[in-house]
């Protein structure tokens, strides 16, 4: 069901960016620097953060010693922006914090689910966002102002991609760019009336003792993971950034032993029991009904993406057009329509990251599809479990090969480029961090750059 209700990407991302700074109260000052304090539940989010953008969620060994000396860094970086008067304004702290303000009322669909859902009224969401924003603003301002100077010159990127023994160069599989125009067809008001009427039949029927909730998940309910759990889900009222919204708000209106209404969420239609309560701990229980989209609303959406494919090809409009102008796919405004690295590395994927259900038929299509062409409609189901159609462009794709300069010299330049702006920054910390109190626990005070820029207090 996680699977089932997670928010898009993209809205994860904005909203663990948020939920960073709802924190409970620490039990544990880790490090204090002038007169900002950096606390246990600062590491302890910014490592679950770190986690959940993971492709396999382990992280690696000195993850703490890295986050730790990223807060530091950040709050020295702050410190020194003001220090400096670095022009941060009152309409860019206020432009961010109603951008994200927008984005709740957005994703909530009016401010009354907004503070139902998060607890928090806008006046005290602007509360909660503004230092953080303004620190943000500061430390970046800061940052861009150490590393502006910072280049990799054609020599330097030569210099260091020869220093890279020759088997440990990376070898790259074939990469593909691909794009898709997706079409969702809504379900007709007839078919919504019958998936509601299906589960306020299964709520009289458990009301009435006529069958039980469990067995009627197993049988009737679309929820992918009912075979395993029978629909159960502990649910915390923190975990804003991982349930639907609408199924979230009506699963915590609940009583115990209460069963809801039918639910609208962005994946179907749900009725929920409640199955047990304990302050924001709740373990609920649902079945799942989607409304069904018949062959003719198939057909339409069908027609309909056959002609904007010959649009694109005949020239009449470009791709990021079509996707402007056509798709149902809530990240196309973002992406552009193109399917994102799992590992961040913008638009270039290889085949074997095509791993979700709704990307799979995609693999299918590739010994068909060479660069610059764009599939038939076909129909899919997506990721919220909806019926759609698409049209999938294949904008290139490379050979697989070992990294060289030729073919990968963007890719090279940015990673020796990283690499200067690290040492800049630390050489700039070793400068700076010396004209601030600085205090960190004893626990991570062998931590690598910690070890060196306390050294380098002693001194003083």
């Amino acid at each position: 069901m996680k699977k089932l209700l997670v928010l898009s990407a993209i809205s994860l991302t904005i909203l663990q960016a948020v939920s960073a700074q709802q924190k409970l109260v620490a039990d544990k000052i880790i490090g204090i620097v002038g007169d900002k304090i950096i606390l246990q539940s600062d590491m302890e989010g910014a490592l679950a953060d770190q986690q959940r953008n993971t492709i396999d969620g382990v992280l690696p060994p000195n993850a703490s010693c890295n986050t730790l000396e990223m807060l530091i860094s950040q709050k020295v970086m702050v410190l020194q922006a003001e220090r400096d008067s670095l022009p941060v304004s009152d309409g860019d702290i206020e432009g961010q914090m109603e951008n994200r303000i927008r984005y709740f009322e957005q994703l909530y669909g009016s401010k009354e689910k907004m503070k139902e859902v998060t607890g928090y009224t806008v006046y005290q969401l602007r509360e909660r966002f503004r230092t953080p924003i303004k620190e943000n603003l500061l430390a970046q301002a800061m940052r861009n102002k150490v590393i502006e100077q910072v280049k990799a010159t054609p020599s330097e990127v030569k210099r260091f991609f020869d220093a890279i023994p020759k088997d440990s160069l990376k070898f790259y599989e074939s990469e593909l760019e691909i794009g898709q125009v997706v079409i969702t067809p809504k379900a007709t008001r007839e078919m919504d009336n019958y998936a509601i009427e299906r589960l306020q039949d299964f709520k009289k029927r458990v009301i009435n003792k006529e069958a039980d909730f469990s067995s009627l998940a197993i049988l009737y309910s679309e929820d992918p993971g009912v075979k395993d759990n029978k629909g159960i889900y502990p649910m915390n009222r923190n975990d804003k950034n991982t349930w639907d919204p609408d199924f979230m708000a009506a699963a915590f209106r609940l009583k115990e032993g209460e069963i809801s209404n039918p639910v609208k969420s962005a994946h179907g239609y749900h009725i929920i029991q409640m199955l047990k309560r304990q302050g924001d701990n709740i373990t609920v229980q649902h079945i799942l009904i989607r409304a069904a989209v018949t062959k003719s609303d198939l057909a339409k959406a069908t027609e309909k993406l056959d002609s904007v494919r010959s649009q694109i090809l005949a020239n009449k409009t470009t791709f990021a057009q079509a996707v402007s102008d056509y798709s149902d796919d809530p990240s196309a405004k973002f992406t552009g329509g193109m399917l994102q690295s799992k590992t961040g590395e913008g638009t270039l994927i290889t085949v074997d990251q095509l791993e979700d259900p709704s990307e799979k038929e995609i693999v299918m299509m590739l010994d068909t599809l060479k660069p610059g062409s764009i599939s038939k409609p076909t129909t899919f189901v997506d990721e919220q479990g909806h019926t759609a159609v698409r049209i999938v462009y294949l904008k290139t794709r490379t050979q697989p090969h070992r990294e060289n300069l030729n073919d990968d010299y963007a890719r090279i330049q940015q990673r020796c480029l990283m690499i200067k702006q690290a040492e800049a920054i630390n050489k700039w910390l070793l400068e700076k961090i010396p004209t601030f109190y600085v205090h960190v626990d004893p626990e991570y005070k062998n931590c690598e750059h910690i070890n060196q820029w306390m050294a380098q207090l002693a001194k003083q």
